[in-house]
């Protein structure tokens, strides 16, 4: 059973807690909410579930899933940052489609019910009479008109031995030998004679469920031959009945050409009278072999069988059984179910279903913004490489958006309906990262699939790929060139089907001169590169950037800023952004925090200090202090912060060796690269 925690008790928290509470395999843990009197709060403790102000407190508690329906992207992140590695966080966006699917499933779900209802309404309405024994001879189902022919209450029927309502019953008979028997005579205890044709249930795995019997009172019949003589009359109330049906019925002679059609068969198969009457028995069939003639060759009657009826090729079930007349075999009658509408609506739930547990890749070519000619150029290469089955090799510096650019490749290919999964290969250690992408043939069952097995048929993006060891580039190159991939401790051979979407910021071309990266893998990677201009050269694009995240800053912050002013473009502009895109919105982001909180529009003055110092330019510091008047403090960080950028660079951005020159550990680098907007991870 999974254990879940609620973040957020508004109304869609609460629909949602609601639906977890009725499904069996879900138990809500905890709900948290900053507003006490929220509508969750109050269903969650009046249903004896634990309550938090704060989901950090939630955090603390054992659980499996975490659904977060405030829609902050900050909480969002938080929560990820502080919940243990088992958990799961799911996006209350998504926890809102599940809800809808769920919802759908029930709208379809009734709608079987309806269909099962009118289907048992109509077996209560024939004239025939059907009575259902179990495989105990236990009678467990019988229609009004077997009542009428036996002169037995049917809830006198129900749950009593068979042999007690008709003693002579064959039905017993048909439990042992499993075979059917058609139109056989038998003489009731009332007097009346019936015929009576038996069938027995048998499961897929060739287990007897059951029996059932369809009787017709012959006395009825006989009296109503001797009534109506004419047998052209009882020829056409015959037709009436077909023609008045809802199910579709199919009828042919003994040399199985069609002898009569009712409207609801034209409606399924989309071919008239005309192009079947008389025409072989085969002629509406576009997949399958036909019953009927499967029914004239056997004399047996079949039951399920599938196939696809017309030009729209419509899924169908049939029924079919033999026409005998003084035991001559006269034709075949079908009754034939549309299946189509179910089994796309099955389709598209299940189709959905995949595409909501695959939601990893959420970003398409839309979301680029590309107003600059470099970006442009980006742009129309990555779209080339998401028609295109081929490697990709992402080059950029860190914030550009590369991880953006992968996603939208994911999206726009033919993968997209299958898994996408991001993997940095620096913010892990090396046994690590090897069992995550290649799998562990010697750890626990649920945990042996790696990355590459988990994407089969999908994308895996590998962020700073300049960071793989020269074992991992190996095990990588073998991926790439045989397409398959052998679990850490194993020696098996496992096929995979993945598209490699790699990632650097890293002078590839400089780390294969110094032997740190494999030239057969560049090769192989680089087949499709494409290359992300920094912010600083392609200024055209900071303005749509800017008005961009405003919009998601507006809404993760609760301000309603609609301007930002030509003059604050322009003081932008005049800043390098060591961190591209991501500097930005982080820099708008601050500015934002500071402002008031009915202000509409952003303007220069608004901006934090932007103004880069290279080292060299620090002996000059105290001037700048007294000129911008900032504090000390802010003047360290910035100091710092260029610090650290100048060295990454001058390391080709290998975080290890830029660590070890600053004499500080790599955790303690990935702390203060976090610190200043530098990014823990620099992903693409």
């Amino acid at each position: 059973m999974q254990k879940v925690l609620i973040v957020g008790a508004g109304n869609g928290g609460t629909a949602i807690l609601k639906l977890f509470q009725q499904m069996d395999m879900i138990k809500v843990l905890a709900v948290a909410d900053i507003n006490e009197q929220a509508t969750g709060i109050h269903y969650a403790k009046n249903n004896n579930i634990k309550t938090y102000h704060s989901y950090i407190d939630g955090l603390q508690e054992d659980v499996d899933i975490i659904v977060e329906t405030t829609g902050r992207e900050d909480v969002f992140q938080d929560i990820k940052k502080h919940k243990t590695r088992k958990s799961v966080v799911i996006p209350g966006t998504v926890a809102h489609i599940i809800y809808d699917l769920m919802n759908e499933k029930e709208i379809l779900l009734d709608q079987l019910k309806k269909e099962k209802s009118s289907k048992e309404l109509l077996l209560d309405s024939i004239h025939d009479g059907m009575i259902v024994i179990d495989s105990n001879g236990i009678v467990t189902y019988s229609n009004p008109a077997s009542e009428a022919i036996t002169n037995i209450e049917q809830q006198k029927m129900i749950n009593q031995p068979i042999e007690s309502i008709i003693p002579d019953s064959k039905l017993p008979e048909i439990l042992k030998t499993k075979k059917k028997e058609l139109n056989q005579s038998l003489k009731l205890e009332n007097g009346k004679q019936i015929i009576s044709t038996r069938i027995p249930l048998i499961s897929e795995q060739k287990e007897v469920l059951g029996a059932f019997a369809v009787f017709k009172d012959i006395t009825e019949v006989v009296s109503l031959a001797e009534e109506i003589t004419d047998l052209k009359n009882i020829q056409t109330m015959l037709e009436a009945i077909i023609q008045s049906s809802e199910e579709a019925i199919s009828v042919v002679d003994e040399e199985g050409k069609g002898m009569m059609f009712n409207p609801a068969y034209t409606n399924i198969t989309g071919l008239s009278e005309s192009e079947v009457l008389g025409k072989h028995a085969s002629a509406d069939i576009s997949e399958g072999k036909s019953m009927h003639m499967e029914v004239l060759h056997t004399k047996k009657a079949v039951r399920g069988a599938r196939m696809k009826v017309g030009p729209s090729n419509r899924e169908v079930l049939v029924n079919a059984a033999p026409v005998i007349v003084d035991q001559q075999l006269k034709g075949s009658v079908a009754i034939i179910h549309d299946l189509t509408e179910i089994e796309n609506l099955t389709s598209e739930l299940k189709q959905a279903r995949q595409i909501i547990r695959n939601l990893e890749a959420k970003y398409t070519f839309d979301d680029v913004i590309a107003d600059s000619l470099d970006m442009k150029v980006t742009l129309e290469q990555a779209k080339v490489a998401a028609n295109t089955p081929v490697n990709v090799l992402l080059r950029g510096e860190s914030g550009t958006g590369k991880e953006l650019i992968a996603h939208s490749i994911h999206n726009e290919s033919d993968r997209r309906h299958h898994k996408f999964i991001r993997v940095n290969c620096a913010s892990m250690d090396e046994a690590s990262l090897e069992k995550l992408l290649f799998g562990d043939a010697l750890g626990p069952p649920k945990k042996q699939q790696g990355i590459f097995e988990e994407a089969n048929h999908g994308s895996v993006f590998i962020d700073e790929i300049g960071e793989l060891s020269l074992d991992l580039q190996a095990r990588l190159l073998h991926v790439l060139e045989h397409d398959e991939i052998v679990r850490v401790g194993g020696s098996e051979a496992i096929p995979v089907d993945v598209r490699i979407i790699a990632a650097t910021n890293v002078n590839l071309e400089r780390a294969m001169m110094e032997k740190e990266f494999k030239e057969d893998l560049f090769f192989r990677l680089n087949r499709l590169p494409i290359t992300i201009a920094p912010l600083r050269e392609r200024k055209e694009d900071i303005k749509p950037l800017a008005e961009r995240f405003l919009l998601r800053l507006n809404q993760n912050y609760s301000r309603n800023i609609k301007i930002i002013t030509d003059e604050a473009i322009e003081k932008l502009k005049k800043y390098n952004f060591p961190g591209n895109a991501r500097e930005l919105e982080n820099i708008l982001g601050r500015t934002m925090i500071y402002m008031d909180s009915l202000a509409e529009v952003l303007d220069h003055q608004h901006l934090p200090t932007l103004k880069k110092h290279s080292i060299a330019e620090i002996h000059q510091l105290e001037g700048y202090l007294e000129e911008e008047q900032i504090p000390l403090q802010e003047a360290m960080d910035e100091f710092e912060k260029q610090l650290i950028m100048e060295t990454l660079e001058k390391n080709n951005y290998i975080k290890s060796k830029t660590a070890k020159q600053l004499h500080i550990s790599i955790r303690n680098l990935y702390y203060k690269m976090e610190k200043h907007n530098l990014g823990k991870d620099i992903p693409g």
